[in-house]
């Protein structure tokens, strides 16, 4: 970037304030990872796209100004033209296989950020990436979330095949198509519309945590992952505080093996890295290594994909939301697992997902079950506002199976096999048994004979998997809570300044998420 002259510089707050907006985002996509600056000149050599422009007649209405953006983390082997990224640089820095066809286009970071129109709090929420959801632009049916942009964007190469383009161009007008529809069946599930939109791939996360490394994570356990054909991360971290370089930084957020919460604490380990990442360059002054910036605005405009509705310098002005603990990041809730053909997949209740939205963020749901295809059908009118229903009874929407739960606390939180007992009566179960039982290291669900679909909701509660015991009695379902058992909707502990957050200050606090919230700010330790 050229040398400004001393007349033309920035003043200090403002190219700080600017600068907080780059940090927060650069986090926010966990596994892939992307990073705003809001310097006008920036736009220039960026990649943009106009994929929003067909699916804003199917959104919903907006109440307020409020901003809602949508941060894709696409787990592509492949540069921007369709080209491949060198076999042995995806083998030994990324720990992702050697063959650029592995994970195909499939979207493994899906988070909607709501930026409140006059201030205050964010709210991140984390999409699971094989929720079984209605697909729109794509096929139109039934698919993982995950899954919508690469099958809308083999069905636009296959169209556009015989019209001669080249490689480069072909690449870009089927990836527009796999971004419209990943756009459109967020917007639809979640019953919200998308504003604003930024895509980057496993390379543009590895390049811009090369620029800002050493980073430092917390976890509550060691933990290893061997990277074998593909199929591990290459973790291996000890408890406590881990310093990492850009390849265990993508390691750390792309782990789901050898953990109990699988892909869910996963996707806790993108939320607390985003808050590292942001602390650090807080921290630093942010600004304070212009070595640093200059390789980040090289990154941005290599790696990222934003959306051209954009307005860098606009977004800027939100940048005191997105730093010193102002944003709360939390998981969708799922409503258990199925097996769809030969395929493991997350069970959801649509309806429920939209009025925890709501909830969150003060929009009416948009109808249920209405895809959109690119935004060709007639807009609906609005839905007529229903009141909000209270947590409870969104809590109890989630339960679909029965049983009788029995509770056994190990932890050493007071009184806790009454009170999550209580809470699973709400959510519809039937109440058997509280108990404090001797120290078990982490919180399990077990079921006896035909009770697998009730203890599949109740462990979805606690992000872990239920298991099969002939120990538990028929139609009854065993929680244990685990001694580092902390209560849904409470921040895990944190560790190096950070500060954990209460329920109280999480807006989503009742409401049934997947796991614990993140509370940015600190150096949240998580599983």
């Amino acid at each position: 970037m050229a040398d400004r002259s001393p007349a033309k510089r920035r003043s200090p707050l403002l190219v700080a304030g600017r600068t907080v907006a780059c940090a927060t985002s650069l986090a926010i996509l966990g596994t892939c990872g992307v990073t705003w600056f809001a310097v006008h000149s920036l736009r220039t050599g960026l990649t943009t796209s106009s994929a929003l422009d067909d699916i804003k007649k199917a959104a919903p209405p907006h109440l307020d100004n409020s901003v809602n953006l949508l941060l894709i983390g696409l787990d592509s082997r492949k540069n921007m033209d369709g080209s491949d990224i060198d076999g042995q640089f995806v083998q030994d820095e990324l720990h992702a296989g050697s063959s650029s066809e592995v994970g195909g286009y499939n979207t493994n970071t899906l988070m909607v950020m709501h930026i409140p129109a006059n201030g205050g709090q964010v709210t991140a929420l984390s999409i699971p990436r094989d929720d079984y959801v209605q697909t729109v632009g794509a096929d139109g049916k039934m698919h993982k979330i995950k899954e919508a942009y690469g099958i809308a964007k083999a069905s636009a190469e296959s169209k556009l095949a015989g019209k001669g383009l080249s490689k480069a161009d072909l690449e870009r007008q089927s990836r527009e198509a796999g971004r419209r529809a990943t756009l459109a069946t967020v917007q639809n599930f979640l019953g919200i519309p998308i504003d604003h939109f930024a895509e980057v791939n496993l390379i543009g996360f590895y390049d811009i945590a090369k620029a800002v490394e050493p980073i430092t994570v917390c976890l509550n356990h060691d933990t290893k992952d061997p990277a074998m054909a593909g199929q591990g991360s290459g973790a291996d971290f000890r408890a406590g505080l881990n310093t990492l370089n850009a390849s265990q930084a993508l390691s750390f957020v792309r782990q789901r093996h050898n953990l109990a919460g699988g892909d869910f604490d996963r996707t806790h380990r993108q939320q607390a890295f985003i808050s590292s990442v942001v602390k650090k360059l807080k921290d630093q002054g942010v600004v304070g290594d212009l070595g640093k910036m200059r390789q980040l605005f090289g990154v941005v405009k290599k790696d990222v994909v934003m959306d051209d509705r954009w307005d860098v310098l606009d977004f800027a002005q939100q940048a005191p939301n997105l730093s010193g603990g102002h944003v709360t990041a939390n998981t969708l809730p799922i409503a258990g697992f199925a097996t769809i053909n030969g395929q493991d997949v997350n069970k959801v209740d649509p309806v429920q997902i939209k009025r925890i939205v709501q909830q969150l963020i003060g929009h009416d749901p948009a109808p249920a079950d209405n895809p959109v295809d690119g935004g060709s059908a007639a807009s609906a009118p609005p839905p007529a506002a229903a009141p909000s229903p209270s947590p409870d009874q969104v809590a109890a929407s989630a339960a679909r199976g029965s049983g009788t739960v029995d509770v056994t606390n190990t932890s050493a939180v007071a009184h806790a096999a009454d009170s999550e007992l209580k809470a699973l009566v709400q959510l519809g179960f039937t109440e058997g048994r509280a108990a404090q039982g001797p120290h078990q290291a982490k919180t399990t669900v077990t079921y006896g004979a035909g009770a697998k679909d009730g203890a599949e909701q109740v462990a979805a509660r606690y992000g872990v998997t239920a298991a099969a015991s002939s120990a538990v009695k028929a139609g009854h379902i065993l929680v244990t809570l685990g001694t580092g058992f902390t209560p849904p909707g409470s921040a895990a502990p944190s560790a190096a300044g950070g500060a954990a957050s209460s329920a109280a200050a999480d807006p989503a606090a009742g409401l049934p998420m997947q796991g614990p919230a993140v509370k940015m700010g600190g150096i949240p330790c998580v599983d």
